[in-house]
């Protein structure tokens, strides 16, 4: 992976960034006062043609450093072939971005259709995803298109029918990387890369808050001499932590007695399943808090009902899986509650970046009972921060409890003392046997799986 880095201060102006006159201009009617720190470094590397891997706080402007370049190279192309007569008809397309989940899929395909406004229709950008007919979709591609935006497992049905190839993608996008490089997406997106033109054929572009070192190992044969972007964004400190330790069953009390108590109008409460969704809406309602869910379960159509409705303010609570917790943009949302703690430490922080996004303030909350008291340690080792304990007034927390639990978690924590008279040796071999066993459940995870493309 390359060294380069570019210089982390944030550029003046977008004037700066070599995009051509339509865009500035659209960027000027948007309000875009100056590029974010990821823009301002992102924007120039990938216009210069060259593979890119960028991390940044959610809401720190990734869809906007990825989406105009693209578009400003799709427009230069398109004058290219004009000026040769080049033909371009069939169902090809130029820039693929593929993201995990539907909700991102329209989100990121509208916001580069409302940046490419003054092309005036020349650059045709499609979206595609599960949970709704492939008919209209297929009809959208008819003749192809420039940009198309896409979850693996629905481009791949729709490839099997004939309605998309993609021997001609010249810039392919992994938007929220992380988790398109995990293994519950490798062999989709294996079959997806074969299908695309391999190594410097294409222009490869990874984004993501997060990129987990076992993510960046898969990355080496995917990506050619890319240039590596960290930005921790200024903007996240207008993001306010905050953990509340309660007893084990008042957590929705306790969730009911904050709402109450700030009024808040807008929250999004995260859970770890979808019946939980269910459960805690019926409980929420027992104290008088009218709650929707999101989960999987849902059609796409209501899904998308309850997503607006959340983001124009008319419903007030919604409960919602980690569907929710990658890429959507819900403007100025106030407050963010873990009322389960995230099974990965790197989706807390996915959940969190819902609140607090482009520079406005605010609210990350969870709640803890004495269970999770270990889980959130480790979420706070690993994403390098630390938070005081607090309390909610009337909620006092059993301490007896807590420090029973702790006993007892150390009891079964501590490795093992060998039996008098074993030795080390045994002792070793027994701890050898353990890990070998757990090695076993444990589903393998292949490094090579980019090698040749």
């Amino acid at each position: 992976m390359s060294s380069d880095t570019p210089d982390s201060s944030i550029t003046a102006s977008f004037d700066d960034l070599g995009l051509i006159p339509p865009l500035l201009a659209r960027l000027a009617e948007l309000e875009y006062q100056q590029p974010t720190a990821i823009q301002a470094q992102g924007i120039p590397s990938i216009l210069a043609g060259r593979d890119l891997i960028a991390g940044a706080n959610t809401g720190s402007g990734k869809t906007a450093t990825f989406a105009l370049p693209l578009l400003q190279q799709l427009s230069q192309q398109q004058a290219a072939r004009s000026t040769s007569n080049e033909g371009t008809k069939g169902n090809y397309v130029s820039g693929l971005v593929l993201v995990p989940t539907r909700e991102l899929a329209k989100q990121v395909a509208d916001s580069i259709r409302s940046y490419a406004v003054h092309f005036n229709g020349a650059i045709k950008t499609v979206a595609v995803f599960g949970g709704v007919s492939t008919n209209k979709q297929m009809l959208a591609l008819r003749g192809g298109c420039d940009i198309l935006v896409a979850t693996p497992g629905r481009l791949l049905d729709l490839i099997s029918s004939n309605a998309i190839k993609l021997d001609r993608v010249k810039t392919l996008v992994l938007d929220e990387a992380d988790r398109m490089l995990s293994l519950g997406f490798v062999d989709e997106l294996t079959e997806l890369l074969a299908l695309m033109p391999a190594g410097e054929s294409k222009q490869t572009l990874l984004f993501s808050a997060t990129f987990p070192e076992q993510v960046k190992s898969l990355t080496q044969n995917l990506l050619n001499d890319p240039v590596e972007i960290q930005v921790q964004s200024a903007d996240a400190s207008t993001l306010v932590q905050r953990v509340f330790t309660v007893n084990k069953g008042e957590k929705t009390a306790v969730l009911a007695q904050l709402i109450k108590q700030h009024q808040w109008r807008q929250v999004l409460v995260f859970v770890n399943a979808k019946n939980s969704c269910e459960h805690l809406a019926y409980k929420l309602s027992k104290h008088e808090i009218s709650a929707e869910v999101f989960h999987g379960n849902k059609g796409q159509g209501a899904r998308s009902r309850v997503l607006e409705g959340f983001k124009a303010g008319e419903i007030e609570v919604l409960i919602a899986t980690d569907i929710a917790a990658r890429g959507l943009d819900i403007e100025k949302l106030p407050v963010v509650f873990n009322f389960d703690l995230p099974r990965s430490p790197a989706d807390y922080m996915h959940r969190i970046g819902r609140s607090g996004r482009a520079g406005e303030v605010g609210l990350a909350l969870s709640l803890i009972d004495h269970e999770d008291y270990h889980h959130f340690k480790i979420i706070e080792k690993k994403n390098k921060f630390q938070l005081e304990r607090e309390q909610v007034d009337g909620f006092n927390v059993d301490e007896s409890a807590a420090a029973a639990l702790a006993a007892d978690f150390l009891a079964h924590d501590k490795p093992m003392a060998a039996p008098a008279g074993t030795g080390k040796k045994k002792a070793k071999k027994r701890a050898q046997e353990k890990a070998e066993q757990e090695g076993k459940n444990k589903a393998p995870v292949n490094t090579d799986i980019w090698s040749g493309y």
